[in-house]
């Protein structure tokens, strides 16, 4: 196991001092609890990818046969109701 050292202001310390009793613990679990957190966090363009994918698989499957490439004409497109 590593040690590390943190520079903190004195108020910060003490309020992390006293948010680790209530918890039963020391600043330094809570430390390492973040850090646990921090680096096992899905990556945010990983998550944005996989969410991206999530919606795409529900269009197909409640929109069978929808393909990009199906675009309106122009004419269609100004014909649409909805544009008015």
């Amino acid at each position: 196991m590593k040690n590390i050292t943190v520079s903190v202001d004195s108020q910060l310390y003490h309020k992390a001092r006293i948010r680790a009793a209530e918890k039963g613990s020391t600043v330094s679990a809570l430390v390492r609890e973040f850090l646990t957190h921090l680096v096992n966090e899905e990556p945010a363009f990983e998550r944005m990818q996989r969410e991206q994918n999530d919606i795409i698989a529900r269009i197909r499957a409640s929109q069978p046969g929808f393909a990009a490439g199906d675009r309106l004409s122009r004419e269609q497109i100004h014909d649409r109701h909805a544009v008015r």
